[in-house]
């Protein structure tokens, strides 16, 4: 499967019942030669309206955390753990999780990154899950974000979705602190 079959297969995806309330499946964006795919857990609102990644509120957190890093959105791959909007921003299903990661598998594979930087507590514990790295209990998942860990040829580094800081806009400097350290990754 190429990236012109699987985007075609997201689209008209029907695995499970968010199909039914979504406008748009969003596929991954950004570039295909990536050493650095960034995985959010799931579409916002206005991005099932336009069918683009990162455009609503914690978009606009997201690019000026990726801005003040030095980090050139045309250098990362961008793409999520679900790939249909999950209604009232609630949390993904078992069955959803399990339905949609294998497009984020495919993802994975033809990307092949050297760095998987997962956003937030869904798409960390998936990462993990996937590539056998211990994971703590939920409520230490905080002391992951900033952290590098090694699975094999690839680098996992977990930070917070943009999205904590419309709640926790104390915690900036300590999430900008994290962000730039991508670059440092990617260098």
């Amino acid at each position: 499967m190429n990236f012109t079959q699987l985007n075609k297969a997201i689209k008209i995806c029907k695995n499970c019942k968010l199909h039914e309330t979504r406008i748009h499946a969003l596929c991954g964006e950004g570039n295909k030669k990536a050493k650095m795919m960034l995985i959010a857990q799931a579409p916002g609102k206005e991005e099932d309206k336009s069918g683009k990644m990162f455009i609503g509120p914690s978009g606009k957190i997201f690019h000026e955390l990726l801005k003040k890093a030095n980090i050139n959105k045309e250098a990362i791959y961008l793409t999520n753990l679900i790939k249909c909007y999950l209604p009232k921003c609630r949390r993904p299903s078992k069955n959803e999780i399990e339905q949609c990661t294998k497009y984020l598998d495919k993802e994975i594979e033809l990307i092949n990154p050297t760095i998987l930087v997962p956003l937030g507590f869904h798409a960390t514990r998936y990462i993990f899950n996937k590539y056998g790295l211990q994971r703590p209990p939920k409520k230490q998942y905080t002391h992951l974000f900033g952290a590098v860990f090694q699975a094999g040829s690839i680098f996992v580094f977990p930070l917070r979705h943009p999205t904590a800081l419309l709640f926790n806009p104390e915690k900036r400097d300590t999430m900008q602190h994290n962000y730039n350290k991508l670059r440092e990754l990617l260098d």
